[in-house]
């Protein structure tokens, strides 16, 4: 974790007063000035304001169902941060692992501990997300074995990695993939000549959205943090 991080999990400075705390030399790591806001440290350093040591708050893990017309930033935008929906202290020094657009519903997962959202993101991990999707047009019957091999999106040199796709109605399909690449979903199937319509995320890993009502969140069980590390 940045030092400057650590510094605004152990208290209520900001970012920008941690850092000048650290220019002003008052920060000691293992009995070390240290100046660098970007210096890596880990919760088992002594780390020190003018002597008085830190200790980080506990990580927080959030599920919530994003409604529509909300964005995955720390900033508001054209639409509103989801982090507005999560009633808990500072809830902006979280972020969202595995982003969702604005005219996507569905299971978010926030947190506060890069570590493990990284395992969420990461491609060589190969989490599977599992979207709901409503199409314009009926699903051909050669999609999902195309899915299967990848498909080749505009812009990128290399296909897809295999997705499971199941149809669920004529233009309604679920699709279980393991990475996340800008707007993958509906270049997915663009590439195949449909149009997404609706896209809605089920399940991130063994987590499942369930009867979460719209909006809301809850803290995931201990069960569901331990699935990621």
């Amino acid at each position: 974790m940045r030092l400057d991080k650590f510094i605004c999990k152990s208290t209520e400075l900001t970012r920008t007063e941690a850092k000048k705390l650290l220019k002003m030399g008052k920060v000691t790591v293992n009995d070390v000035a240290i100046k660098d806001p970007a210096t890596q440290v880990h919760e088992n350093n002594d780390i020190c304001i003018e002597g008085e040591m830190l200790t980080a708050r506990s990580s927080r893990y959030i599920i919530l169902h994003k409604p529509l017309d909300t964005i995955c930033s720390n900033v508001d935008e054209l639409y509103p941060s989801l982090l507005h929906l999560i009633d808990v202290d500072r809830a902006f020094d979280m972020h969202i692992a595995g982003r969702l657009d604005a005219d996507t519903t569905g299971l978010v997962l926030v947190t506060d501990d890069g570590r493990w959202s990284h395992n969420i993101i990461s491609p060589k991990k190969q989490c599977e997300k599992v979207y709901r999707v409503w199409l314009r047009n009926p699903l051909r019957e050669d999609t999902a074995e195309k899915f299967t091999h990848g498909v080749q999106l505009q812009g990128e040199d290399d296909l897809t990695r295999p997705a499971k796709l199941t149809q669920v109605a004529e233009k309604e399909v679920l699709l279980t993939i393991t990475e996340g690449k800008y707007h993958q979903v509906k270049r997915m199937f663009a590439a195949v000549g449909n149009k997404v319509v609706g896209l809605h995320r089920e399940q991130i890993g063994p987590v499942k959205l369930a009867d979460l009502p719209l909006a809301q969140w809850r803290y995931l069980t201990n069960d569901e943090v331990e699935a990621f590390l």
